[in-house]
């Protein structure tokens, strides 16, 4: 990261996008899983700090640092959960609670990342993101979940609803998410040291059974999902308030989920061959990856 960073000084930015996904891997896994979030993270800071301390640093983080919410009521409404009491979902006030070893890596990251601002001067943000879809994600049972639902349902792949399926998430399309860094960046000045919730809020709120059911009216095919139990740390909903990055950038999520996920399900099939070998080359037929090839 050193000859990486000192290489490329002259920079306008560092996206820190990379990391271990899964939750159910940090449980398997808890220290490579530490190693990358936390460790990693460090270094990159570490190099940035070294070599181009001016340069805008974004940061990654998720909305799992908050870990399964309990604190919170939460009612079921025909095919979702939502909040009793937090009608536009959750804020950047909500406490940390990071309930697995995904959690705690990515939020020790997170509090390096805007300590770095703080103690150093440097030019940081902190993302805590919610859903991200779009084209070009090669999702996974464990990882990237309406374009695993996608691309399983476009491959005659068996699907597992672990829970009940009423859980939810806000969708965020991707090409709003990189708006939104484009402007972060533009305007890192003024929002260095920040934390925001970035999702698509509540009007892109979606269950896990509304996505399905969406896909089967996109694809024309029949869904049968599979059970299982609920996984560790799963959060029956989680919905960010984007009050805050909306008003210190005046930014919005613009595709909505019923046009995201066709514009996904279209590009999944003009790209089905190409799909269908990375899907046989990483995953072993289950929706887990294939540690052999990833």
């Amino acid at each position: 990261m050193n000859d990486v960073v000192r290489h490329h000084a002259d920079s306008d930015a560092i996206i820190h996008l990379a990391g271990q996904t899964a939750v159910t891997a940090s449980v398997s896994d808890p220290r490579r899983d530490f190693d990358v979030n936390a460790g990693g993270t460090f270094n990159v800071l570490e190099a940035v700090r070294a070599h181009a301390p001016a340069m805008a640093f974004l940061y990654a983080s998720t909305n799992k640092v908050y870990g399964r919410i309990d604190h919170e009521e939460v009612n079921r409404t025909g095919e979702r959960y939502s909040y009793s009491s937090r009608p536009k979902g959750i804020d950047e006030s909500c406490p940390l609670d990071f309930h697995s070893p995904y959690g705690c890596s990515k939020g020790a990251a997170d509090q390096y990342v805007r300590d770095y601002a703080r103690i150093y001067g440097m030019k940081t943000v902190v993302f805590r993101q919610s859903c991200i879809y779009g084209p070009r994600q090669y999702g996974f049972e464990e990882q990237g979940w309406v374009a695993w639902f996608t691309i399983a349902t476009l491959l005659g792949v068996p699907i597992t609803i672990y829970g009940d399926g009423y859980q939810t998430r806000d969708l965020l399309w991707v090409d709003d998410l990189c708006d939104l860094y484009l402007s972060a960046i533009a305007n890192v000045d003024r929002i260095a040291g920040e934390v925001y919730n970035v999702g698509g809020g509540v009007a892109t709120a979606r269950s896990v059974r509304e996505v399905l059911s969406q896909l089967e009216r996109s694809t024309g095919r029949s869904i049968a999902p599979r059970t299982g139990d609920w996984r560790p740390g799963d959060q029956r909903v989680f919905v960010a308030h984007i009050g805050k990055i909306q008003r210190d950038l005046s930014w919005a999520p613009r595709i909505n989920p019923q046009v995201g996920i066709q514009l996904l399900v279209d590009w999944v099939q003009e790209n089905l061959s190409t799909v269908a070998r990375v899907a046989s080359e990483a995953f072993d037929g289950t929706g887990a990856p294939d540690a052999r090839t990833l």
